[in-house]
């Protein structure tokens, strides 16, 4: 028997991006798509490129459809959508993995902080279900994304890029843990499917510009997970740019070295980390390395180098915002919570040009 997944705002980039992975996954198949606009028309017929892999009827909430139980419910939603419809998913015996930062933290104070920065209510529907809750990211919580887990909050795909980026400086403490900075550029699409006036396409053509700089919500889960690995408390600067590319996320990351360290160094450190980590890729400095090699894929690349003379670690890192920052990472998770190799449905790689 194949796994049943059911896809919560399957018309959104989130939602497409993982029907179009779980379409060639071996393991797994599309239950139902739902979402409270398109009701009736056929995923394929919203986005053609599917048309004829995935003709599934998208189906409004409260179709028999979308109330039948699934193995595997992905909400590909908004905040505060999943943490009302978790529950009635669990009691149902599906296991729920939500996009949104409705279930990254395991504490009611968490939540309340990375709510606020958002501009929403700090009170969560569902407290009960936050220590419960594992962070989605497999390099470093693959042990608790098993069997017995039943909800797995996704994270964000800057969270996703900085924390693979300096993991292994935190964890390490090569480095001090005050002196790091997120120099992040994304993709147009991060921004969701919804139209928005900024980026309409004459205000974004050749435009770049920094936004959040107040506080980004992603800098919660980077120092949390940070902070953790290290055993001390880590401090970002972190700042948000958009850049007139339609997918993909360039972290560059900096950090002051406690001692002088070579590449080498830091090369032997990164690839000893990784290296139970099938999608992260670590490369030296001369790599000749971009966004577009990671287009399409679950991969992170990290270059890694270190800038002698002001003895600092510099670390480049890119993904793919909507694969590995998210809906490859949700089905990564996926995998591992129903026993299944890490890579399936995800060993692939991208195209090029």
């Amino acid at each position: 028997m194949k796994i049943r997944a059911k896809i919560v705002g399957a018309g959104g980039y989130g939602g497409v991006g993982i029907a179009e992975l779980l379409c060639r996954h071996p393991e797994a198949e599309i239950a139902a798509l739902v979402d409270v606009e398109n009701a009736g028309q056929p995923l394929g017929a919203l986005y053609p490129h599917l048309a004829g892999t995935v003709d599934m009827p998208v189906v409004a909430p409260d179709d028999p459809t979308a109330q039948a139980p699934a193995d595997v419910v992905f909400m590909a939603t908004p905040d505060g959508v999943g943490m009302n419809l978790a529950p009635a998913e669990l009691a149902k015996n599906a296991k729920v993995i939500d996009y949104s930062g409705d279930f990254r933290f395991n504490t009611a104070e968490s939540y309340a902080d990375y709510a606020r920065r958002i501009g929403r209510e700090p009170a969560h529907a569902a407290p009960d279900l936050l220590p419960k809750a594992v962070y989605g990211l497999p390099e470093l919580h693959r042990a608790e994304l098993a069997a017995d887990t039943a909800v797995v909050g996704n994270p964000g795909c800057f969270a996703v890029s900085c924390i693979l980026g300096l993991a292994p400086l935190a964890k390490s403490r090569a480095v001090r843990l005050d002196s790091l900075i997120c120099d992040c550029k994304t993709g147009v699409s991060g921004a969701g499917k919804k139209p928005n006036a900024s980026f309409h396409y004459p205000a974004r053509y050749d435009n770049m510009n920094a936004y959040k700089l107040a506080g980004h919500q992603h800098v919660c889960e980077i120092e949390r997970e940070l902070s953790l690995l290290a055993g001390a408390q880590v401090m970002v600067t972190f700042t948000g740019q958009v850049v007139p590319v339609c997918r993909g996320i360039m972290s560059c990351l900096y950090a002051d070295l406690v001692e002088a360290k070579t590449e080498a160094d830091l090369l032997a450190l990164y690839r000893e980390f990784y290296a139970p980590s099938p999608f992260v890729r670590v490369w030296e400095s001369a790599a000749p390395v971009g966004s577009m090699h990671v287009r399409g894929t679950n991969a992170c690349n990290l270059v890694v180098s270190v800038d002698a003379r002001a003895r600092r670690a510099r670390i480049v890192s890119y993904i793919d915002n909507l694969v590995k920052g998210q809906a490859g990472s949700a089905l990564q998770n996926m995998n591992l919570l129903f026993g299944l190799p890490e890579t399936a449905g995800l060993d692939r790689p991208g195209m090029y040009p």
